[in-house]
């Protein structure tokens, strides 16, 4: 695993001349953060899936309580298994980006995760042969949770809305239904992972725009999980 003096001495990566490597850095956030971002879909295979399938039981967070408003407050969409379980794929998802791509150096589109990580940073938590897998997985499940908590703060203002889901009845709001949880992903990076190669100065400007183009990226994955039965609706 290359040190931090390392790759300080390599090119500077993600230099944006024109537009082609703009895009080409939008792939790189993208290919980085998707782990995070398909923790949505952990979710549903953990809070609706598996369940359906074996039988495990569904904790559901709100537990069937309402807010003062009257409306409940998350509804029966937001389970335990869902949070949970969003955050193990996420981190399974990105210990298998950092397994393939860790020999690939800041060639772009696949860069590995933990490029810039080290046994010193907080999250690398065990030395060893294992250790750089156990970090991955680390970071993936903090930014899968976190995508989850941001999901949850989405369906707490919907519900506030009165835009509601229960069984068969459900409510489509573009925004609420992705923003929350992708400004909750960049924020927890910014915040924990500061320094990493998924937080690199040089890859503000296409965070941003991954930001604006969040809700047709999420409408498309919502889709896909409505034709594989993941979801009740595509959205």
């Amino acid at each position: 695993m290359p040190s931090r003096l390392a790759v300080s001495i390599s090119p500077e990566p993600f230099q944006a001349g024109d537009l082609i490597s703009f895009f080409v850095n939008v792939l790189c956030v993208l290919l980085m953060y998707g782990s995070a971002y398909l923790a949505n879909t952990g979710a549903m295979l953990f809070g609706k899936w598996i369940p359906g399938k074996t039988g495990m039981p569904v904790l559901i967070i709100d537990n069937g309580r309402n807010y003062s408003d009257g409306f409940r407050i998350f509804g029966d969409g937001k389970s335990w298994n869902g949070l949970i379980g969003g955050g193990i794929f996420s981190g399974i998802l990105f210990t298998s980006a950092h397994k393939l791509w860790k020999s690939n150096g800041a060639d772009a589109p696949f860069i590995d995760p933990l490029l810039y990580a080290n046994p010193n940073d907080w999250f690398w938590l065990f030395e060893g042969g294992y250790g750089s897998s156990i970090a991955a997985f680390t970071m993936g499940f903090i930014l899968g949770v976190s995508c989850m908590l941001g999901d949850l703060s989405g369906s707490f203002i919907k519900r506030r809305r009165g835009l509601k889901r229960e069984g068969d009845e459900s409510s489509e709001a573009p925004l609420l239904d992705t923003m929350p949880f992708a400004i909750a992903i960049f924020l927890t990076s910014f915040i924990l992972f500061d320094g990493q190669i998924i937080t690199h100065p040089n890859l503000i400007e296409e965070i941003l725009f991954l930001l604006l183009v969040t809700p047709v990226i999420h409408r498309s994955f919502n889709i896909i999980g409505y034709k594989f039965g993941l979801k009740e609706v595509p959205y």
